[in-house]
């Protein structure tokens, strides 16, 4: 590369080699980090740094990166794409950490076959943990460009994996916008040739190393010879599998790099929580590992997630990026405990569960301005146009019938009528387990008890096909899980294929109805007629979330049921699919 560049990996060696090993005091940038802005793993960082036999600092080497690096990289995205990349105070401070500390190292000279020392870089492995809109990727994408294309090695080849390899895109296509950026930094001194961007690898021609885009399996990827890995959102990571084979690959380099960063996850993904917990291990001493440089960005468990000051602990960027107004307008939307979750997660980098509570009862009784209205909204709502979903059950347990009828005047809220039906042998079981008033409901007529002790499909599908009579039912959904018999019943009872839209349980399918469903219910623009059944249900509903924090309804103990709200989200998602001929449509 350019002479204004530091100095090759070769050359440094040679140099280090016989530099004198120096203790450095704490350096004021480092004070001022930790003391000021509360950077504690900075000075811990240094602290097991000095502590390694034989280890000093590069000042100067450090410095000198740290004021190039706006001549060699630009930023990528939005309004700033094409801007001179200035270090944020907690990206030079690892930037000078990365580079600047070495270590001894003994190895055997290839030409003479004789023992012989050299210096090189101390820190490995980088485990950056840092919420989203801090500038996580660009970072990554220079960082791995320093060392691949400025600092690399002949033949030093370059990885970046992901979950999929889609979500390795996110990195390496800044890289590749970066070296774009800057075609005067980014070439062959000798030839000029610039570095060539490829759709899934970057060729550097001058050191003949690629630097290649991967997918997040392991199979086919041993015997590689890793110079610099990147490995991007750890908290999705199904294994180490990938990591491990690449990093086993790095035995023929002096000074490898693995830059690994994330935000933070589901304490249900086993793997990404497994390498949070190993990093806080090696921040706080409990591994001793003086070569993996730490730096964890979050808010403290116990802190108020409204709090400004939570913001500014987990988002060093803050006021760049993410803005506050940004972050404000996060909260102000942050209405529901799973809108909180995905804020803590996304924004204040707090782990969580992959459950949540829900809706309360309180925001629920609101939502319907009579209580007594489910006993008439039936004959009320005759002639009108709805959807029809059904949620089948157990042999013992209730199965519901949602019906769904969109307003048709100004003002008028998307009314929800339901039907459940309970084995009556169960019922007075039930009553005494749980301590639910399910024998008052049978006597109001909220629930039909089928005699005997199992459920009987007869009662649905007569209770559907009055529906259809009832009522303009335009879609009929239903579970191939559990209700294809109910499919063929209600076909073989003369109803038209096309009214049929299959729908399988899950955020793919229900995703986009929940958070509707939702939105109507905290928007005022439901009545669910004060269902008796359907509120107990809600009162014990929680959230499932998946990876990308999408959730649906799902119960915590298998005892809870929570059927009709499941019918009542499958028919707000049925609502959403575009009015077509629907026969044989897959809602997946």
């Amino acid at each position: 590369m350019q002479d204004s560049q530091p100095q090759s990996e070769a050359s440094a060696l040679a140099i280090a080699a016989v530099a004198a090993p120096q203790l450095y005091p704490e350096p004021e940038w480092l004070a001022h980090a930790a003391d000021e802005l509360g950077y504690s793993w900075a000075r811990l960082a240094w602290q097991r740094a000095a502590a390694v036999p034989g280890a000093w600092f590069d000042a100067a080497k450090a410095q000198a990166v740290v004021d190039r690096w706006p001549t060699w990289f630009k930023l990528t995205v939005g309004r700033f794409a094409g801007i001179q990349f200035r270090l944020s105070p907690w990206q030079e401070i690892i930037v000078r950490l990365l580079v600047g500390w070495k270590a001894p190292t003994e190895v055997i000279d290839p030409e003479t076959y004789k023992p012989t020392q050299v210096h090189v870089r101390l820190f490995r492995e980088l485990r950056l943990w840092v919420p989203r809109k801090n500038g996580k990727s660009e970072f990554l994408a220079a960082l791995a460009l320093l060392f691949w294309a400025i600092e690399g090695q002949r033949r030093g080849a370059g990885f970046c994996f992901a979950h999929d390899e889609n979500q390795a895109r996110e990195v390496f296509n800044k890289m590749g916008d970066m070296v774009a950026y800057a075609p005067a930094v980014f070439r062959s001194r000798a030839t000029g040739e610039p570095i060539k961007v490829f759709a899934k690898q970057l060729w550097n021609a001058e050191l003949r190393s690629p630097f290649v885009l991967m997918p997040g399996k392991a199979k086919g990827k041993h015997g590689r010879a890793p110079f610099v890995t990147v490995g991007d959102e750890m908290h999705e990571w199904v294994s180490t599998e990938l990591a491990d084979t690449l990093r086993q690959g790095e035995g023929t380099s002096l000074q490898p790099i693995r830059l690994y960063a994330s935000t933070a996850g589901l304490k249900s993904q086993k793997t990404g929580y497994r390498l949070w917990e190993e990093s806080q291990k090696i921040l706080d001493g409990r591994i001793d590992d003086p070569t993996t440089l730490v730096v964890i960005f979050a808010a403290a468990e116990d802190a108020d997630w409204r709090d400004p000051k939570a913001w500014r602990a987990a988002n060093p960027s803050l006021g760049l990026s993410p803005t506050i107004a940004f972050l404000q307008g996060e909260i102000a939307k942050a209405v529901t405990p799973a809108a909180e979750a995905a804020f803590r997660r996304y924004h204040l980098n707090q782990w969580v569960e992959d459950f949540a509570r829900w809706i309360s009862v309180r925001k629920w009784d609101a939502a319907s301005p009579d209580r007594e209205a489910w006993k008439r909204l039936g004959d009320e709502l005759k002639g009108r146009e709805c959807v029809l979903s059904f949620d089948s059950t157990k042999s013992f347990d209730l199965a519901s019938m949602c019906l769904r009828f969109p307003p048709i005047a100004k003002g008028e809220r998307t009314k929800f009528i339901w039907h459940f039906w309970l084995p009556s042998e169960t019922i007075e079981k039930r009553v005494a387990a749980e301590r639910t008033p399910f024998d008052q409901w049978a006597r109001d007529g909220a629930i039909v008890p089928i005699p005997g002790g199992v459920f009987e499909l007869d009662y649905a599908v007569n209770a559907a096909l009055k529906a259809c009579a009832d009522y303009r039912v335009t879609k009929i959904g239903w579970d191939s899980w559990n209700a294809l018999e109910f499919y063929n019943r209600m076909v073989k009872a003369g109803q038209p294929e096309d009214l049929f839209v299959e729908m399988r349980f899950g955020t793919k399918s229900l995703g986009l109805g929940t958070r509707e469903f939702e939105r109507k219910v905290f928007g005022s623009e439901m009545d669910h007629g004060g269902n008796p059944v359907a509120r107990w249900m809600v009162g014990h509903c929680n959230v499932r979330f998946d990876e990308n924090m999408n959730y649906v309804p799902a119960k915590k103990r298998s005892e809870d049921s929570i059927d009709g709200v499941v019918a009542a989200v499958m028919a707000e998602a049925l609502a959403m699919v575009p009015e077509a001929p629907t026969a044989g449509l897959v809602l997946l």
